[in-house]
């Protein structure tokens, strides 16, 4: 029987390679701050990650003070539908919180864990929906919400009624608090932990296999990281004032290309990002207005009425313009009253210039030296003469004798030559 003679590699080597390549896998995502359209693209593309790599499980370790309850719908929704792949809401790290959005999530997963000394719930819908709602309104919402979350919880197998009270009165609890009635399924202090407790779990009639799993961390790309930043209220904000800036600008000043190109960029993002975020359209108006009031003041001097109105216009544009955003999402004053001096400011000054400009007739060539002053190389009188102006040597005649090295003023042009003036009688 033949043998192998200098392998080097024994049984026990060979066992432990098997059972390092047959260790059980867990994809990992991370999210910290509003829940967005940008999460649930992110949170979607963790799943089917997942999917692809048959990890036992993906986790999601979330921090969160609320976010968009269309947003919540469509992340709950995909967890729902997810029957093949258990998803785990992770509240971490210690300090954390899932309040508003947050508790949604977290109690739609199919296993709610929380680290020590975090917190859950506050799920009122006024901090997820935005701003002002009528009476009527704002009962539907709230009717609609209580029964959106004790579904999930019922779904879930979790304290419901304390799921309702979480979105009627606003409770919020520690997480020693949500393990005892029944609202989460674990405390972990870290993942090794949290790894260790999940281990043995029966989900969807499958065993889920978690001790010393390999945890893989799927990142946010560069779409989602770009898009994220671009839907925060003060860079939208920053964007509407760059197209406003950039457009006005190339047609103040045509032929510039940069501004026109920079506007017509922050234009298109600032509408993509409208369009995935629930803008006032009030808002969009009254900023709308304010450029029409701030035009306006260049062709009708008004001693700054006008731009009084649309610096006011300005600011409730932009104040309306974010209301129906979530409190965690709310643009502060901090950015509004300087967005508001600045934008009134390029108005007054560079606007208003550069539209009078357009309708100020342009001296050019000959004409612009019209009322310059010379310096007499040449006695000047009534036939001939010679002056230096503009860098260059000019002939030159006068009805008075002008000296050399006398100053003189031009008053006229005729073909090649210019008619001047002491500077005595200009005066």
């Amino acid at each position: 029987m033949p043998l192998l003679v200098g392998s080097g590699i024994s049984q026990q080597d060979t066992t432990a390679s098997q059972s390092g390549n047959n260790s059980p896998k867990v994809t990992m995502i991370s999210i910290e701050g509003s829940i967005s359209p940008t999460t649930t693209n992110y949170i979607n593309r963790g799943i089917k990650m997942a999917n692809r790599e048959g990890a036992e499980c993906l986790i999601i370790q979330l921090d969160t003070p609320g976010g968009l309850l269309e947003s919540t719908k469509n992340i709950v929704q995909a967890f729902l539908d997810s029957r093949d792949l258990p998803i785990v809401v992770y509240v971490a790290p210690e300090g954390a919180r899932a309040a508003s959005a947050g508790t949604f999530i977290t109690l739609a997963s199919h296993v709610a864990a929380m680290a020590p000394t975090t917190t859950i719930g506050a799920a009122s819908p006024v901090q997820m929906g935005g701003g002002q709602t009528d009476s009527v309104m704002q009962k539907k919402i709230f009717n609609y919400s209580e029964s959106f979350i004790e579904s999930i919880a019922e779904r879930r197998n979790r304290n419901a009624k304390w799921a309702r009270s979480a979105v009627r009165d606003g409770e919020a609890i520690t997480a020693d608090k949500a393990l005892e009635i029944n609202v989460i399924d674990l405390i972990a202090s870290n993942r090794d932990e949290l790894l260790e407790k999940m281990d043995g779990r029966v989900i969807n009639g499958d065993t889920l296999k978690t001790r010393n799993a390999k945890i893989t961390e799927l990142p946010p790309n560069l779409a989602e990281k770009l898009l994220d930043f671009i839907m925060r209220p003060e860079v939208m904000l920053i964007l509407t004032m760059i197209a406003i800036y950039g457009i006005i600008g190339e047609v103040t000043n045509p032929g510039a290309i940069v501004p026109g190109v920079a506007g017509i960029i922050a234009l298109i993002l600032v509408l993509y990002a409208s369009a995935a975020m629930p803008i006032n359209l009030a808002g969009f108006a009254l900023i709308g207005l304010a450029i029409i009031l701030f035009i306006a003041e260049a062709f009708t001097p008004t001693f700054g009425l006008l731009i009084a109105g649309g610096a006011v216009s300005f600011f409730l544009g932009a104040l309306m313009l974010f209301q129906d955003l979530p409190e965690s999402m709310e643009l502060s004053w901090a950015w509004l009253i300087p967005a508001t001096i600045l934008t009134t400011l390029f108005f007054v000054w560079i606007v208003t210039e550069g539209i009078r400009a357009q309708f100020t007739t342009s001296k050019t060539g000959k004409e612009s030296m019209i009322g310059k002053r010379a310096e007499v190389v040449e006695k000047i009188n009534a036939e001939n003469g010679r002056v230096f102006i503009s860098g260059e040597y000019w002939n030159a005649v006068s009805n008075q004798e002008i000296d050399e090295g006398e100053t003189c003023e031009v008053v006229d042009i005729q073909g090649l030559t210019i008619k001047v003036q002491p500077v005595s009688d200009a005066s």
